[in-house]
């Protein structure tokens, strides 16, 4: 087992937003970091009390071992594969079929005054939960929950529907995969731009022909509604509830459906479900740049721990640059190309302590070893050593591709990558191309809602001044759509800020055990 306490940071900092060649995220996703099983049983129909069983395995594959004091059980619940009105469509696409949800609960042997279950998701769209929960048991030296959370609440993940081991969709070949993260994130001439849009155009044929109509079932306000099937199943009246990044979005989409059951929900990482794809796009490509920014700031007043002084956007950019050409050779043969420097750096930008990771792996590079390039990108991407993936990326095209309501055309994509290149000189030309995937994606569409929260109490919306992924513009919004939103304010770097800094985690532990809400216009100090 390698780098167990890093493995367990990038589950909960590096929660990344989806910039692929073939994928672009309106939310964002985190890594995969080990094959997934499917938990055995028959799945509990919705409605009806599942059956829970001892399931330490998940853990020990995940981490070679269990968090001390914590019990792991697993089980499966039966859901429509059509909503519908909220009762199970008789008609259209997947009407009287089901899908299967698989959920972990860890639960503290310490446990004492339980309150109910925390459900936990991670972002993505296809990000595993039931991954989540393992990781966030180990506690606050590892990134995960603080014991006075542990203490009151079971830690809930599920898979959402197409992710991971609920019904995963998977349709994407790994070579394909490899191709899209190896491109050049920015194809300037019109056949480069060309043999992009045809990649995007087979992923997407490939993905139409193996699920037809159904791909129009695995979108945000479906996923939320499986959630009050999750609430059901592990007993509570009302949803307790902790979503990061597009989490955050699948908890809006819950409080707007059933306000009524909310109990208490933290969203951090905010993503502002108001924004089209090419704004919220735009808004990533924005939120890149400065924490590149940031970065190079960092490293010209750390010149001992970054060996890319005195400019680093300048060695960074050359590294890409040269990679177009003249790509280094790993001992097996695989190529550093532009692309996949491009998410080396991408990967890095998830959390302040990353950085001196990213400085490490270009200096390596251009002394001719990629292999920190390929470690970073490959975390980023959840590439297995031998090039299989998970199905990370095919459940983010899914998902994102079906919420939204409108594509931009192709010219509108060739326009924006030239105006964003020019405004975002590192990352706008690659958020702008990422629109391809859902531009060539077949299948209907299925807006999740964008309204207030009518009678929900107030819910915790989360921001980090420095976040690269959901911009901090993002959280105020959110919190004003929901109407019931209060703003908590992280002034620190990376993705996601619970449960990092004492501030944060009192304000945030307060909420979900008492019911306290933040004080308005709280800001918490980076250190």
């Amino acid at each position: 087992m390698t780098r167990f306490p890093d493995r367990i940071r990038r589950v909960r900092l590096t929660l990344a937003g989806l910039v692929s060649a073939a994928v672009v995220a309106a939310g964002c996703t985190m890594p995969a970091f080990a094959p997934r099983t499917e938990t055995e049983g028959e799945a509990a129909p919705t409605g009806t009390a599942p059956t829970w069983r001892a399931c330490p395995e998940v853990a020990d594959e995940l981490v070679g071992r269990g968090a001390p004091d914590v019990r792991y059980e697993c089980t499966r619940i039966a859901v429509p594969r059509n909503w519908g009105s909220g009762t199970g469509a008789t008609a259209g696409p997947g009407s009287g079929e089901t899908f299967e949800i698989a959920l972990l609960r860890a639960r503290s042997t310490k446990q004492r005054n339980r309150i109910g279950s925390l459900v936990v998701n991670p972002g993505g769209p296809g990000g595993s939960g039931v991954d989540t929960a393992v990781y966030l048991s180990f506690g606050p030296a590892f990134g995960g929950l603080p014991p006075s959370i542990t203490e009151r609440f079971d830690i809930v993940g599920f898979d959402p529907r197409g992710v991971a081991r609920s019904s995963p969709v998977k349709c994407i070949p790994d070579a394909d995969l490899d191709a899209s993260f190896g491109y050049d994130p920015d194809p300037e001439s019109q056949a480069s731009f060309d043999g992009f849009v045809a990649l995007n155009r087979r992923i997407g044929r490939g993905c139409g022909d193996k699920y037809g109509d159904q791909l129009s079932l695995y979108g945000t306000e479906q996923a939320a509604r499986d959630m009050d099937a999750v609430r059901a199943a592990v007993g509570d009246e009302k949803l307790t509830y902790l979503g990061y990044s597009y989490g955050t979005l699948l908890g809006a989409t819950y409080a707007q459906l059933y306000p009524k059951r909310v109990r208490a929900l933290v969203l951090d990482g905010a993503v502002d479900p108001t924004q089209d794809l090419v704004a919220g796009s735009e808004s990533q490509a924005k939120g890149f740049e400065r924490a590149f920014d940031n970065f190079t700031r960092w490293c010209a007043a750390n010149t001992g721990r970054c060996p890319l002084s005195p400019d680093a956007r300048g060695a960074v950019t050359s590294a890409i640059d040269k990679a177009k050409v003249s790509p280094v050779k790993a001992a097996d043969g695989r190529e550093a190309t532009a692309g996949w420097v491009f998410y080396a750096v991408i990967s890095s930008l998830y959390t302040e302590s990353g950085w001196q990771e990213l400085a490490q792996a270009i200096d390596r590079l251009d002394g001719g070893d990629p292999a920190e390039v390929f470690r970073l990108a490959d975390s980023y991407a959840g590439r297995e050593d031998d090039g299989r993936y998970s199905n990370l990326f095919d459940a983010n095209l899914a998902v994102n591709c079906v919420d939204e309501s409108e594509k931009p055309t192709l010219q509108r994509v060739r326009q924006l990558q030239s105006q964003w290149r020019e405004k975002y000189p590192l990352f706008g030309s690659a958020l702008a191309v990422g629109m391809l995937g859902c531009v060539e994606w077949p299948g209907g569409r299925d807006p999740y809602p964008t309204g207030k929260a009518v009678g929900a109490p107030p819910i915790v919306v989360v921001g980090t001044t420095g976040d690269p992924a959901t911009p901090y513009e993002q959280t105020p919004k959110l919190a004003s759509m929901l109407g019931v939103g209060r703003v908590l304010t992280w002034e620190g770097e990376g993705h996601t800020a619970y449960p990092q800094t004492s501030c944060v985690t009192n304000a945030v532990d307060a909420y979900l055990i008492s019911l306290a809400v933040p004080r308005e216009g709280l800001r918490c100090p980076a250190r």
